[in-house]
């Protein structure tokens, strides 16, 4: 994530000495389509990322109630001997 937003910050400053010196059209468009890419790329990165997290809190969760069940089933079966 500190690499795309490194990349975006280098694009930004090329996009501002752009508009300050006119580079020129086609510098304009490459910028513009780089960071429409890059935007992409860390919307896609962190949506996979937040999905991750969930599914890692629902995972321990899961584990958390099977040692509930494990301790209370315990007892039960100590007592049953």
């Amino acid at each position: 994530m500190l690499v795309w937003s490194a990349i975006l910050f280098l694009l930004g400053v090329a996009a501002f000495l752009d508009a300050l010196f006119n580079y020129g059209e086609i510098f304009r468009k490459i910028n513009s389509v780089l960071f429409l890419l890059i935007s992409l790329a860390i919307l896609v990165r962190t949506t996979t990322k937040m999905k991750n997290a969930q599914i890692e809190q629902y995972e321990q969760k899961v584990e958390e109630l099977e040692q509930k069940v494990n301790n209370l089933s315990r007892p039960k079966e100590k007592s049953l001997y």
